[in-house]
């Protein structure tokens, strides 16, 4: 039994299975309303790209700090900082999409 109950899961695919060719967005930052709406714009902009995508949210200060990160949201496109201190529209990751992936 454990005393705090279990650890949520901060890792959401945007497909029903995981793939092979599937990028890796990262949102970085604290669960704040700007962190939820970049993510949310990150599902909406993999689903109209059709991009096969895992996307996850990692909270933890150390590890947002290890990305040289000094401002959130942020947002890591495998393992490479594509943006920070801005929510960026869907538009703006479909582009980032374009240039990093295609």
């Amino acid at each position: 039994m454990s005393l705090f109950g279990k650890k949520e899961n901060n890792r959401i695919n945007t497909v029903h299975r995981e793939d092979e060719n599937a990028v890796v967005f990262k949102v970085l930052g604290s669960g704040c309303k700007k962190c939820h709406v970049l993510e949310a714009n990150v599902h909406q902009a993999c689903q109209e790209s059709k991009l096969s995508a895992i996307i996850e949210h990692e909270k933890d200060f150390a590890k947002i700090a290890s990305y040289g990160v000094m401002s959130t949201p942020a947002l890591v496109l495998n393992e490479e900082v594509v943006s920070s201190g801005k929510v960026l529209s869907v538009n703006e990751i479909k582009t980032v999409i374009k240039e990093k992936i295609k």
